[in-house]
């Protein structure tokens, strides 16, 4: 079974294929029943239907393929909860040769163009999910044509185009010739953004400063002070903001001209020269930080858009290059001697900053769900900023997260440019306002949600006592979405069920947003999958997806490595990896030599070794930072990302026959070979002794050595392949056999010779305590037979 195929076509990838239709049954196979979702992965043929869907009165589940239907009675048997449904008068004309497209078995996802009935809804999560899913009226289409008859819901060109708002929030203690860096960044940014897109400026240092950029007699701002939190309703009005507290207000009433939001077409100039202005305001005293308001510049930000923008979505983009050291949201204090901190402190509970940090930003995310703000955070610094107390607004919202030396790098120019690419002349290609629903059949429960989005807590019969993640619910917010995001969402079997179940099961994902045209759509993915006959429970191992397996127990490894400790995670997956061995594998008991594992399972345990290892789970080698940054990247990377994140990829190049895959091994470091290793985060080329000397001495420049200057091209040009595209983007690393930057790539590699075993003259020797692949798994072998 090509598991690529079938994602390509749905959007999903599920660990298994086949459910055990029994609780017991479920636990017994160890990895969660589950599906890795890609909301807005891009489809071949996917068809855009100008109407609202037409939903089942009961479950809500919107009309799809796997519905009966009575053409004689005009009726449509819901799939889900097996409901009758009549079809509405525009229907009248049905028949099995005349069937809207949405019935047709090639389009179990399609897209609804929604009549955009409040151009300006101020409305909460909440009532934007009651109201999102509600259907009216459905037209059909023509199996010849699939075109649609005449319908009354606007065309996308009459939508009013969004102005999406951004707000750049700066950090005016940054050294002055990293300021110069990003200031020259931000104006190249807007310079090219369209020009009913709302900007704004804010910048801090011990006071935050919020630039008025209509005002044009002079340079004219509103200071707040640093050290102390408002309120949004105080912040608005010590900026003259009016506020709307009613939402049927809002939406009748015109924003108040103000100056601190304005289009780029009204305010380019005076962004231009407030930018300009800014320099570097630190008085810090010898041996310490600077004082940095950091979270009062977020939460003057968050009220900023609060107060101006119109809910067509927005980011606040924050740039900083050290930690906030007064008011809310403060992580170190100003005196060198008193070290931010650390893993072990987090872990012995001597963070006393950290959890009242942590509080301050996890409240902030749910305003900024509220309005469909997102918050990015662009820290470049070689010291930590406390990215690891905002992950939780970062993550939630969808924004991006992203670490860098230097605001000069081009890993932090590539990241910004990156977000502000267009999907047309005019438009941007960004996606806000996003909610997801999903509804299942009786049998299946919704456990949770892992990955980029905050429960809307609203509990029915589809939600699963049992939490994990974002939980507690069948809906999800979230403020923004891209092509490639990936949800990871858990399920449970109902329970030991009296009644045999059908031979197959449903579940539908349903993804309301804002397009970046101003229209809202709806895509819906009705997915169907087979119940395992109890009296052949083993036939489940015929659809498992071993690389969606790893990467839903990579999420719940990271997810409940917020709880408890890395040693406890690492004891748990290996707990859990021999559960599955001793299920899936063929042994004689007792005897670890008959042990074997069917080639659909045979990666899974290399998999788990490489997890266990990485920079997920054990985190000691690592900062709170780092940590936070590379958790963020997981959770919203598809199976294909997150494989690469998991096991890193390693090509060879050699004079002896054209680039090939190479073991993950120590004995894959030799000197005459070039190696092209790929950890997502960081993508290595390692030269060989002999070539780096070759290198050094000039060789490759002389035109008789063609396959050497041949070998290290092809090096360098698949490098500049793996890092086009990629965000967050990975560090490019040159460096040479036994120099101090090959640590990247043999940290990561199995330690097959090690200061503890006898190894082959010329092999790469590493020092670790770690064991190696194979001795891991004969020991996974010994333990799986003796269950």
């Amino acid at each position: 079974m090509d598991f690529s195929e079938l994602e390509a076509a749905e959007g999903l990838r599920w660990p298994w294929n086949a459910w055990p239709s029994s609780r017991s049954d479920a636990a017994a196979i160890v990895v969660p029943l589950s599906v890795i979702y890609t909301p807005l992965m891009p489809l071949p043929d996917l068809p855009l239907l100008p109407y609202e869907p037409l939903s089942c009165s009961r479950c809500c589940a919107t009309l799809n393929p796997y519905a009966r239907v009575d053409y004689r009675s005009a009726l449509w048997i819901c799939p889900f909860c097996h409901d009758k449904n009549p079809f509405p008068r525009s229907h009248a004309g049905i028949a099995d040769h005349n069937v809207p497209a949405e019935l047709f078995p090639t389009h179990s996802t399609v897209e609804y163009l929604l009549p955009n009935k409040n151009p300006n809804p101020f409305t909460s999560p909440s009532s934007v999910l009651n109201s999102s899913f509600s259907s009216n009226t459905l037209f059909t289409s023509s199996t010849s044509s699939l075109i649609p008859l005449p319908v009354s819901a606007p065309p996308p060109m009459a939508v009013s185009a969004p102005t999406p708002a951004f707000v750049f929030v700066v950090d005016v203690c940054s050294p002055e010739e990293e300021l110069r860096a990003l200031k020259n960044e931000i104006l190249h940014v807007v310079a090219n953004l369209p020009e009913n897109s709302l900007v704004g400026l804010v910048s801090f240092g011990s006071m935050v400063w919020v630039h008025d950029l209509g005002y044009t007699e002079c340079s004219r701002v509103v200071l707040f002070s640093g050290d102390r939190e408002l309120s949004s309703v105080k912040v608005q009005k010590l900026l003259g903001i009016s506020h709307q507290r009613n939402p049927k207000q809002a939406t009748s009433q015109p924003l108040q001209k103000q100056g601190f939001l304005l289009p780029v077409s009204e305010c380019e100039f005076n962004f231009t020269t407030a930018v300009e202005e800014l320099h570097n305001s630190s008085t810090a005293l010898p041996g310490h930080r600077p004082l940095r308001a950091t979270g009062v510049a977020i939460s003057t930000s968050t009220a900023l858009l609060e107060g101006c923008s119109p809910n067509f979505g927005g980011r606040i983009m924050v740039f900083t290059s050290g930690p906030a050291t007064t008011g809310p949201g403060m992580v170190a204090e100003t005196d060198h001697r008193k070290a931010i901190r650390t893993q072990r402190d987090i872990i012995n509970g001597n963070a006393f900053l950290y959890r009242k940090a942590q509080n301050f930003y996890q409240k902030l995310a749910q305003k900024l769900l509220e309005r469909s703000l997102v918050f990015d955070l662009f820290a470049c610094s070689l010291d930590q900023v406390g990215a690891a107390e905002m992950r939780f607004p970062i993550e939630t919202s969808g924004g991006l997260l992203i670490l860098a030396e230097s605001f000069e790098s081009e890993q932090f120019k590539k990241c910004l440019r990156h977000i502000f690419k267009h999907e047309e002349a005019d438009r941007l290609d960004m996606k806000f306002d996003a909610t997801i629903e999903l509804v299942t059949t009786k049998e299946v429960k919704i456990c949770g949600a892992l990955g980029p989005c905050l429960s809307l807590r609203n509990q029915n019969s589809l939600a699963s006592e049992k939490e994990v993640g974002q939980g507690g619910t069948s809906s999800w917010k979230t403020s923004t979405l891209t092509s490639k995001t990936s949800i990871g969402f858990i399920f449970q079997v109902g329970g030991n069920l009296a009644n045999e179940p059908g031979p197959v099961f449903f579940v539908q994902f349903k993804t309301r947003y804002r397009h970046g045209d101003g229209s809202i759509r709806l895509r819906a993915t009705t997915a169907s999958r087979r119940w395992v006959d109890r009296l052949r429970p083993l036939d489940v191992r015929t659809g498992f997806d071993q690389e969606a397996a790893a990467t839903i127990m990579a999420r719940v490894g990271v997810s409940r490595a917020e709880d408890y400790h890395a040693r406890d995670v690492i004891r748990w997956l290996d707990k859990m990896l021999i559960r599955f061995t001793a299920k899936f594998g063929e042994y004689a008991p007792e005897h670890p030599s008959s042990f074997r594992l069917l080639p659909g399972f045979s990666l899974y345990p290399q998999f788990m070794y490489h997890l266990r290892r990485s920079q997920f789970i054990d985190i000691l080698n690592y900062s709170p930072d780092e940590t936070a940054f590379f958790r963020v990247a997981l959770n919203r990377e598809g199976v294909n990302g997150s494989l690469v994140m998991i096991q890193p990829a390693l090509l060879r190049y050699g004079f002896d026959g054209p680039p090939s895959p190479a073991l993950l091994d120590t004995s894959s470091v030799t000197p005459d070979v070039i190696l092209l290793f790929d950890s997502y985060f960081h993508v290595v080329i390692h030269y060989g002794s002999k070539i780096a000397q070759w290198r050094k001495l000039g060789f490759d420049k002389d035109q008789r050595n063609e396959n050497l200057w041949k070998l290290l091209e092809a090096a360098e040009m698949d490098a500049e392949e793996l890092i086009e595209g990629r965000i967050p983007a990975p560090r490019l690393i040159r460096c040479d056999q036994h120099s101090s930057q090959a640590r990247f790539m043999l940290a990561r590699l199995n330690p097959s010779a090690t200061q503890k075993t006898r190894h082959v003259d010329g092999s790469e020797v590493v020092f670790t305590d770690d064991v190696s692949l194979q001795d891991f798994l004969e020991h996974l072998q010994s333990l799986a037979v003796q269950g």
